[in-house]
C-alpha cells in the first residue's frame, strides 16, 4: 500500500510525504501522483520519506525521472529522513551522491 501526501510549501521548497510500500505494483500510481504534486516544478521538491518503509529499483528510477524534470528547471529534489533500510539502498545504489539526503529531527 502506497500513499502521496503534498504538504505545504516551506522556504526549502513544496514538501511531499511519502507513505507505505512504492514497489512495481505501486510505481505506477507513484509516478503519476508525484509527477501531478511537482506540478510545474516552480520550486523545489521535498520528498519527506520517514514513512516510507520501502523502495524498489522502480521507485527509485522514478525519483530520477523526477530529479531530471526538477533540474531541467533548475530546481533539485531532496530525500528528508529516510529510513535506515531506504537510506541503505540510497547508498548502495550511489544515488546519495546524486540526491540530497538529509535527516532533520
Amino acid at each position: 500500500m502506497f500513499e502521496l501526501v503534498v504538504g505545504s510549501s516551506e522556504d526549502s521548497g513544496k514538501v511531499i510525504l511519502l507513505r507505505g510500500e512504492i514497489d512495481i505494483y505501486s510505481a505506477p500510481d507513484f509516478k503519476d501522483s508525484l509527477f501531478q504534486a511537482m506540478g510545474d516544478c516552480s520550486e523545489d521538491i521535498v520528498l519527506d520519506c520517514s514513512e516510507l518503509s520501502y523502495i524498489d529499483s522502480m521507485g527509485l528510477g522514478i525519483m530520477v525521472a523526477a530529479l531530471k524534470r526538477a533540474r531541467q528547471n533548475d530546481r533539485n529534489i531532496r530525500i528528508r529522513n529516510p529510513k535506515p533500510n531506504v537510506k541503505k539502498l540510497f547508498r548502495i545504489t550511489g544515488l546519495d551522491k546524486v540526491f540530497i539526503v538529509e535527516e532533520l529531527k
